[in-house]
């Protein structure tokens, strides 16, 4: 029965109801998780079904009769996913669907069927459904693709006016990831959408501060004086200070707030002058960028650890913290982050406590930006390779077997 006229759209609120899907592949390894998420009592009729289908079964999420299609199986239902490969059970199943007046979608004959699927998504408790009224050109593709513009609007906030948005109150210390703005998270990228302060790393993900509106301030923390030490105190007290005056504030951090990002120094002084803060963790640096540049920081048969360590404190330094003679014993991958600068005595000690001289580095600048590039060593001659090929911060180290794992990219 072909459609006329568009689907008159509708939520339907299925927690607790009867729910019966026929045909345990693809379409319902697709459908389930939604039909779960919203609490439905789903009965599975299917001899067979797909890994991941089996395992919502056997962990409870659904009753799962394994056998074909009978009579009689949509009695009570509420609502129901006709999606076998049998097109004379799915043509009874509608048929008995039709009678017992219940909602019935097809996978195999959209226009036979009296519901249809939209194309679904969600973003802070907003759920939007795209449905193509031109049932001649229907185009699940374009549904996905109207649906995608729309969630994705809806998560980075410029779908939404600003003073329609909601504002997260307090302090978002959000992890910026390695570098590359698309690398950010869903949650970082709305929140700064929603923010009236950006204190903004070095490191952090600079191009999406280009797309901030114009009455947000922007501060550049690499720029706060004073030191090291002071600078920090200095971005403690401009979080506390913007927090106060009822501004939503993010602090951007590069990679992750926690990954020797500070994250919790400014979580701790927050903390202590009572203001609300959230932790929106990052893709660090530390296994992004190897993988950006093909490098798997494990893998089968190579590598069955990783361990990461800061390198800003050289190992002779009495400030370190780092027992090097442990890693040099181990059999993992080192990744070593901010360290090109102390790269030659870190691969001095190394050796000297057991790790082969001919042991492969490599070290990845600007990982993950336009500006990337790799350059391929061994222990025994990285200090030079650095200095010949003008290698600067920021880079990842990455000392390993799996260096030489996969194709080579050595500059």
């Amino acid at each position: 029965m072909a459609a006329e006229h568009p689907a008159y759209p509708v939520g339907l609120r299925l927690t607790g109801r009867r729910v019966v899907v026929l045909g345990g592949g693809q379409v319902a390894q697709r459908r389930l998780p939604a039909l779960i998420a919203a609490g439905a009592d789903i009965h599975l009729v299917s001899p067979t079904a797909t890994p991941s289908v089996e395992a919502m079964a056997d962990g409870g999420e659904l009753t799962w009769s394994r056998r074909p299609y009978a009579e009689g199986d949509l009695a009570d239902a509420w609502y129901a996913l006709i999606a076998t490969g049998d097109r004379a059970a799915n043509e009874a199943a509608s048929a008995e669907a039709e009678r017992h007046r219940v909602w019935c979608v097809r996978s195999d004959d959209a226009d036979a069927a009296t519901a249809w699927t939209p194309a679904t998504g969600r973003s802070e408790g907003v759920t939007v459904a795209v449905l193509t009224t031109d049932a001649a050109g229907r185009d699940p593709r374009h549904t996905a693709a109207v649906r995608d513009a729309i969630v994705e609007g809806l998560r980075d906030g410029t779908l939404v006016a600003p003073h329609h948005r909601t504002r997260t109150t307090g302090v978002s210390l959000v992890g910026g990831g390695p570098g590359d703005p698309d690398l950010i998270t869903v949650r970082g990228r709305r929140l700064l959408a929603e923010a009236d302060v950006v204190i903004a790393d070095r490191l952090g993900p600079r191009d999406l501060l280009d797309e901030l509106p114009p009455h947000v301030e922007v501060i550049d923390a690499a720029k706060i004086p004073y030191g090291r030490y002071m600078a920090q105190e200095a971005i403690n007290n401009a979080l506390i200070e913007h927090a106060k005056q009822g501004k939503a504030v993010v602090r951007l951090k590069g990679g992750d707030p926690y990954v020797f990002g500070r994250g919790m120094e400014e979580a701790i002084a927050l903390e202590a002058e009572g203001i609300p803060y959230t932790v929106v963790p990052g893709i660090s640096s530390s296994i992004s960028v190897p993988g950006a540049a093909g490098i798997p920081v494990t893998h089968r048969g190579v590598a069955h650890e990783f361990t990461v360590v800061s390198g800003h404190v050289a190992p002779d330094d009495e400030r370190s913290l780092v027992d090097w003679p442990a890693l040099a014993k181990l059999r993992g991958t080192l990744v070593v982050l901010m360290g090109v600068d102390k790269i030659g005595r870190i691969a001095e000690t190394l050796i000297a406590h057991g790790k082969s001289a001919q042991t492969p580095v490599a070290l990845v600048q600007e990982g993950t930006t336009a500006a990337q590039r790799r350059v391929d060593a061994t222990l025994e001659t990285v200090e030079e390779a650095v200095r010949t090929h003008e290698v600067r911060p920021p880079a990842v180290i990455v000392i390993g077997d799996v260096v030489a794992v996969g194709p080579q990219h050595t500059v």
